[in-house]
């Protein structure tokens, strides 16, 4: 009935991948972006705030309508959206038109991760949903490792307006292989229980859930704690460090090999161990190497290295969280899967925007703000998981 495995794995990692692409891309030009448009680097970061502010209010509009109208028509539209702001953004003259076009950059890229999941929801459930995916988080992962040294790249053949036509094509072959390899995974049958008096009432079921919302917030603090790696590390590793642009997008993709090797592992292990032993264990030790960096470079010991070691372990673990939380989350919504989606995507970039607008006020270009806050995000996760996973035994999947 539904898209076989593989190329569903590659399809729906480019819709996922475009608004992660959208932001890893142009990192390593941030610096110039701020010096071609007279933009000091906070004004710069509205940049990508905007983007994730703009995610975070869309999410929760697709879900719902991709569970009235079917997933393929509002990817259209999301796409579509996700062009007209690439281009606006490759020829605006100031900083206040950046922000305003990656804003709806970041509404039109609402859409492929919103539906990518619900999509996977609607095809299978717990480890096969799981090992679904970790395919998509290799996917994912290889963005912020190609992303920044193709950015890098594109920007030595031309300035930074050229990435933001490359984003362009990207977004169209994501069009393209939607239109033509996609196959409707929520058929006309299944929208008749879909409305806008349903969709209200499965928000009040979803808000209701305790064990629903503490799996959002797990996924939620985790990707901030990326996140805020995301809108400081250019700064971090350029201006403090004195690293290259190009050395900068080597350093920065080292931490998505992690991503890769726990993506691979995350579907073996959930299958022998269980899903939420897996999200226990990975919790713990990502806390652990989070909080354990944050010691060693307050106690003096700033090298880059060593900073690059921890982040590699503790974001491996990071790894295993996202996606499985994810699963979690959704297994028992099978019916509501693209207004549960919408509403874990919209809680995370929400809770991303703000860890980032907070953050900015208290880094300084150095790095231990920016650890400081990442070991903190890191805390939360472990007081998040250890209270909604207290129970034992595994949840059983609804339709």
């Amino acid at each position: 009935m539904y898209t076989r495995l593989l190329p569903l794995s590659a399809i729906l990692g480019l819709l996922m991948a475009v608004g992660l692409f959208a932001v890893d891309m142009y990192l390593p030009v941030l610096p110039a972006i701020g010096e071609q448009l007279r933009a000091d680097s906070h004004e710069v970061q509205a940049s990508l705030i905007s983007f994730f502010a703009a995610m975070a209010l869309s999410q929760i509009f697709y879900g719902p309508l991709s569970d009235m109208f079917g997933r393929k028509r509002p990817l259209y539209f999301g796409l579509t959206l996700f062009v007209i702001g690439a281009i606006g953004c490759a020829l605006t003259n100031d900083i206040e038109g950046l922000v305003a076009f990656r804003f709806l950059q970041g509404v039109g890229a609402a859409a492929g991760s919103v539906i990518a999941r619900a999509v996977v929801r609607d095809c299978y459930t717990g480890v096969e949903a799981a090992q679904l995916m970790s395919r998509l988080l290799l996917i994912f992962s290889i963005s912020p490792i190609l992303a920044p040294l193709a950015g890098s790249a594109v920007s030595f053949f031309g300035s930074w307006r050229l990435i933001f036509w490359v984003m362009v094509v990207a977004a169209a072959l994501g069009l393209a292989m939607c239109l033509f390899l996609l196959d409707e995974t929520r058929p006309p049958e299944k929208r008749t229980e879909s409305s806008l008096k349903a969709t209200f009432a499965a928000f009040g079921t979803l808000l209701s859930d305790p064990y629903y919302l503490g799996l959002v917030m797990i996924a939620a603090f985790g990707m901030s704690s990326y996140m805020i790696y995301v809108a400081n590390s250019s700064f971090v590793l350029i201006e403090h460090y004195g690293l290259s642009p190009t050395f900068y997008s080597v350093v920065f993709s080292v931490n998505a090999v992690a991503f890769i090797g726990a993506s691979q592992l995350n579907g073996r292990l959930a299958r022998r161990f269980g899903l939420r032993r897996l999200i226990r264990t990975a919790v713990i030790g990502y806390a652990a190497m989070m909080t354990g960096l944050f010691v060693v470079t307050s106690l003096g010991f700033t090298q880059l290295p060593v900073m690059a070691a921890f982040l590699f372990a503790g974001y491996g673990f990071l790894g295993c969280i996202i996606p499985t939380s994810a699963v979690l989350a959704l297994e028992t919504h099978g019916r509501i899967a693209g207004t549960a989606s919408a509403l874990m995507g919209t809680i995370q970039f929400i809770v991303a925007a703000t860890v980032i607008g907070i953050g900015g006020r208290f880094v300084d270009g150095t790095s231990l703000p920016m650890i400081g806050i990442i070991a903190l995000c890191s805390v939360t996760v472990l007081g998040f998981a250890t209270v909604t996973l207290r129970r034992s035994g595994e949840i059983q999947p609804a339709e």
